[in-house]
């Protein structure tokens, strides 16, 4: 028999000892790291899990507040446009809300066309965890009636109704909602005007309510968010919520102009307390007056009449003209001031550069347009460069202490001499220069600034047969005794749609033309145009996806009803640019000679190299799933 070895066998068993404790070791591992350390990843991945926190009002006593910020009567434009003197009997007026059927009796009474500067508010303790309120605001008109007029009685005009949704600070109905075309907080009746605003008690008073805090944006709801720019894109939170933007991603707030008003985002947000919406147009005027030299030369101040004549033509258009004429806590170099007087007030003088410098804040300048009233005759020229972001405006009411003048600019101006008339005069005529630093120029239509129609009281046959039919301000012929841009309704080859054909950001641009100031109209000879330019820095055109784009646009324009062109730009080197988006979405309006491209929005490209744009709409619609 073979000799066994004692010492291998030894080794062998030691061996097999050996892997059988590493393998029992191995396995005791797996198991403790599944029984307990698995289970506890488990426990904390379920921690993380969102859970939709469906309270509405834990930290505070639920409440909503209404604020009625403006309300403007409409009548006063047919009125001054009527003869008699009713345009001088100003309308008394009041409203009522009603706030989930509890009616607000206690009304206040108005004398006035205008409420600006007269705010109201009304606040309603609601039931905790409400999710919704109804509010009716209802507008009544005091009439008189019965013999001589000596009775009086309230009646019914207007009434908007709206749905004040407590988990997102927004409201809704067919009267007003979020992106409407004529502005969010804005109501647009058949006799009155309002500006509103709805929010609830809150509180950290950031007007961002407690369920979208936890569960939309992930702030925190006891820490005021109003000033607060996680994303250092130079505008807060609050104001990127309520407009619909991403607080925590850098957005081009310096560029975007929704709106194509030429008030970007960023000036939106500045002019916020002033009524602005980055989603429906507005125009800013600030308008200073010369003072009186002496009895015959009184103060030629800006007559209310003018500026609600004015307001209610561009409301008519949904576009909301703002004048400041020394607005309540408006800024102290701000509109309403008297500025020195000038014999010489022309544009080859260029002394509009003294009141553009010294009383036109520069803070303003991109958002409003400047505006001398004077005793010269109406212009619209540059203060600097060859942009017209500033005119003067003609009022006449020195001509009432010279019975010929006022007879010869009747017969030759087609001014009605008068109180009325004056008014009507000193809207058309600033209304006209307004038209011109809108994009509407005599290179444009050859109606605009067309003076050869001899006297305005009794204009030659030829020209009532062809430039005449176009019933414009912008054309001299019916500059002082109109108050409004032609509709169009007579037709080419002479009239034209004024409304079609305005680009309202041109007071930002450098004109096409240079304009000599001693050259006199008509005669402009028509300008030939070539393309904009289409070029975005650090971005390049795409056109494959510009193409996809306004097949889902569908027809959409931001000005409707001037359709609209698009385009999509693609980012060149995110390395370089970190914080920008991908996409850039520009716009411009179709067939407006003056017109030129503007940024409408921002957005990133997914899998399926289609555009993705953040929607809080998506948002909340998922969190809302959640709860079903």
């Amino acid at each position: 028999m073979p000799k066994i070895n004692n010492k291998k066998s030894k080794s062998r068993i030691i061996a097999v000892v050996a892997v059988i404790v590493v393998v029992l070791l191995v396995l005791s591992s797996v198991f403790v790291y599944y029984q307990y350390f698995a289970k506890e990843e488990k426990v904390q991945e379920k921690e993380e899990e969102f859970k939709v926190d469906e309270r509405i009002s834990p930290l505070e006593n639920q409440a909503v507040v209404l604020e009625v910020l403006r309300i403007r009567h409409r009548g006063l434009y047919d009125k001054l446009l009527s003869r008699g003197n009713s345009w001088k009997t100003k309308p008394v007026f009041s409203y009522k809300v009603n706030i989930d059927d509890l009616e607000y009796v206690n009304r206040r009474f108005f004398n006035t066309w205008d409420t600006l500067g007269q705010e109201n508010k009304i606040i309603k303790d609601t039931d905790e965890e409400q999710k919704t309120s109804k509010i009716t605001i209802t507008f009544f008109e005091v009439q008189k009636y019965g013999l001589l007029k000596r009775k009086t009685r309230e009646v019914e005009k207007d009434s908007i109704t709206v749905n004040y949704d407590y988990r997102t600070g927004r409201w809704h109905s067919e009267d007003d909602y979020f992106k409407d075309k004529d502005g969010y907080g804005h109501y647009l009746g058949d006799t009155f005007e309002l500006w509103f605003n709805i929010y609830q008690t809150d509180y950290d008073d950031d007007y961002i309510p407690y369920w979208t805090e936890v569960n939309i944006l992930g702030t925190d709801p006891m820490r005021d968010d109003s000033n607060l720019d996680p994303d250092e894109d130079g505008i807060p939170t609050t104001w990127e919520w309520k407009w619909g933007y991403d607080p925590f991603t850098w957005d081009d707030h310096v560029q975007l102009d929704p709106d194509i008003d030429g008030i970007e985002n960023i000036e939106e947000y500045k002019m916020a307390k002033w009524f602005s919406d980055p989603f429906a147009q507005d125009i800013y005027l600030e308008i200073d007056y010369m003072g009186k030299t002496g009895f015959f030369d009184p103060a030629h101040v800006f007559w209310e009449e003018s500026q609600q004549a004015m307001i209610e033509q561009f409301s008519e258009h949904n576009i909301r003209l703002y004048i400041d004429y020394g607005w309540t806590n408006g800024p102290k170099n701000g509109g309403g001031q008297v500025v020195p007087h000038t014999t010489k007030m022309s544009q080859d003088s260029g002394i509009i550069l003294q009141y553009y410098n010294n009383y036109f804040p520069p803070e303003r300048r991109g958002i409003f347009r400047y505006v001398v009233v004077s005793h010269s005759p109406g212009f619209n020229h540059p203060a600097v460069g060859n942009v017209y972001d500033c005119f003067v405006a003609w009022n006449l009411v020195g001509a009432k202490y010279r019975p010929s003048k006022m007879i010869y600019r009747y017969i030759a101006l087609g001014i009605r001499p008068g109180a009325r008339g004056m008014r009507i005069s000193l809207a058309g005529s600033t209304m006209h220069e307004l038209g011109h630093s809108c994009g509407i120029h005599p290179y444009s239509i050859e109606g605009c600034d067309n003076a050869s129609y001899g006297a305005a009281l009794f204009p030659s046959k030829t020209y009532r047969e062809t430039w005449g039919q176009y019933e414009s301000v912008m054309n001299y012929l019916y500059t002082h005794n109109h108050i409004q841009f032609s509709d169009g309704k007579n037709g080419p080859p002479y009239d034209q749609n004024d409304w079609l054909k305005l680009f309202i950001p041109e007071f930002q641009y450098n004109d096409i033309q240079v304009e000599d100031p001693n050259f006199k109209p008509p005669g402009y000879d028509k300008l030939v145009f070539g393309e904009p330019d289409f070029r975005v820095t650090d971005y390049m055109y795409d056109e494959n996806l510009t193409i996809n784009l306004t097949k889902k646009m569908g027809g959409f324009s931001p000005v409707d009803p001037i359709q609209a062109n698009w385009a999509v730009f693609r980012l060149i080197d995110k390395e370089k640019n970190p914080n920008y988006k991908e996409i850039k979405i520009l716009v411009i309006p179709k067939d407006v000679t003056t017109a030129d491209w503007v940024q409408y929005a921002e957005g990133e490209l997914d899998s399926n190299n289609d555009i993705q744009f953040y929607s809080q709409d998506a948002i909340i619609d998922n969190v809302m799933d959640e709860l079903k």
